[in-house]
């Protein structure tokens, strides 16, 4: 049963201001964050049930013999499944689990399994991020019907959301470092297993977390992205460049892509919304990336509730170099013997295309992580209203910064029983690193992809 959203803030209301942006939360509600609620606006407490731990601050240091770079060492080796959720048991855990969960259990009755742990609210973040999440209560608004928001930075912009749209916008928005470098896989695992991978090195300048930037300086800017594909030979030498826009209805994402071959610079002006993308082999759209990411203004979005629900938790096996991509990725589904599954309360939030709208998806539900805002699940539904696509995120702390992300993300098609996973690292050297140096605004230009776009 959804849980009232009373806690949270519903009876604040959705005031408007005299500009039209919907007001921020009163002080006394943005006082409850860091007592009753943390800093991400999660509640502390746990449940009646005792399934659910209070919230004490998550993982506050790496586990011992962690050196940064490599990859992460699991922090609770010891645990041990409490119970595996198979097809045969399937009727005693619904209630826990989002249609898209089932489904899987139905198109894969002999293999998809869920393994339950001991839930761990392992989530934690900069104390600076917890400061600037804070701020954001009471100075955050919306702006644009929802495209964007203003007077906040960061940090989680609304801890206390009081729409859909908002807490759409703490998932998009959410802490990952400043700046990172990784090199990692993705691959479209056909129906009989078989797939090829296509290894990239990736770079992000996470413009929002820049600790000496503010708001004002981001001119509509949230992030810029780098991708040099190093692998097949076919495509190595490829770039990828994008400049991510918060609205993106008044500044369209801006891409560009470099072709080794004919060594030219070329626009991509149409990477946003359901534009395929070639490399998932058409299993993933391009606002299905980071389980959703780009302008929102296709669909009206709904804050349902809360729920308790088994997500991905702890996933330190599904990445580690001791699992190999031949015994991870299965037909179907990853090998669920290396997955971790908890009992964890997300928010529920629903988009519906909105009348005239054009998207392949008619709906599509989030499921959020309360401790972090990262979306866990997200289930998708073609024209028809029926239920399409499942992605699953496999979240774990990356405590060399701390922060919450996924170590892989995973995109299933239900009906064509192929699915897409990225971000695999497990067979490289080093995982992905946040120490680099924050560059400039430079570094980020078109003009770099041709000199440093090389096979």
């Amino acid at each position: 049963m959804l849980k009232k959203l009373s806690l949270i803030g519903a009876a604040v209301g959705l005031a408007l201001s005299a500009s039209g942006s919907l007001a921020s939360v009163s002080a006394l509600d943005a006082a409850k964050l860091g007592t009753s609620l943390t800093p991400f606006g999660a509640e502390k407490a746990g449940n009646a049930a005792g399934t659910i731990p209070a919230w004490t601050g998550g993982i506050t240091q790496a586990p011992a013999g962690y050196k940064s770079g490599q990859h992460h060492l699991d922090p609770f080796p010891q645990d041990k499944p409490l119970f595996t959720i198979t097809k045969a048991n399937l009727d005693q855990y619904k209630a826990n689990l989002t249609p898209g969960q089932i489904a899987m259990f139905n198109a894969y009755p002999d293999s998809f399994q869920m393994p339950v742990y001991t839930t761990r609210r392992s989530g934690s973040a900069p104390q600076w991020v917890y400061d600037n999440s804070i701020k954001n209560a009471s100075t955050a608004k919306l702006l644009d019907g929802g495209n964007g928001f203003a007077d906040a930075y960061g940090g989680i912009p609304f801890p206390i959301p009081q729409s859909g749209v908002e807490a759409l916008w703490n998932h998009i928005v959410r802490y990952r470092g400043s700046n990172i470098v990784r090199r990692a896989s993705e691959v479209a695992v056909q129906r009989n297993g078989d797939y090829a991978l296509v290894t990239s090195q990736q770079e992000a300048l996470f413009k929002y977390y820049n600790p000496k930037g503010s708001y004002a300086d981001l001119n509509n800017v949230l992030f810029y992205y780098l991708s040099f594909t190093k692998s097949p030979a076919r495509l190595a030498g490829g770039a990828t460049l994008v400049h991510e826009t918060m609205d993106q209805v008044k500044d369209p994402r801006q891409a560009w892509a470099y072709n080794a071959g004919q060594r030219r610079v070329r626009r991509a002006p149409n990477l946003a919304y359901d534009t395929p993308i070639a490399a998932a082999d058409g299993l993933r759209t391009a606002d299905d990336t980071d389980m959703f990411n780009g302008a929102p203004d296709r669909y009206d979005w709904k804050l349902v509730g809360k729920k308790e629900i088994y997500i991905p938790y702890n996933n330190y096996k599904v990445s580690s170099p001791e699992v190999k991509y031949k015994d991870l990725l299965q037909p179907g589904h990853l090998n669920p013997a290396v997955t971790r599954n908890e009992l964890h309360r997300v928010w529920v939030v629903e988009g519906k295309l909105k009348p005239g709208a054009r998207h392949i998806y008619s709906k599509r539900t989030l499921f959020l992580d309360e401790d972090s805002w990262q979306a866990a699940v997200v289930d998708q539904y073609d024209g028809r209203g029926e239920l399409w696509r499942v992605s699953v995120a496999y979240l774990k702390n990356y405590y060399d910064l701390p922060t919450t992300w996924s170590a892989l993300d995973v995109f299933h098609d239900l009906q064509a029983r192929r699915y897409h996973v990225q971000n695999l690292d497990n067979e490289e050297p080093n995982t992905i690193d946040f120490t680099q140096a924050i560059p400039d605004d430079g570094y980020f230009k078109p003009s770099a992809l041709r000199r440093r776009g090389t096979r």
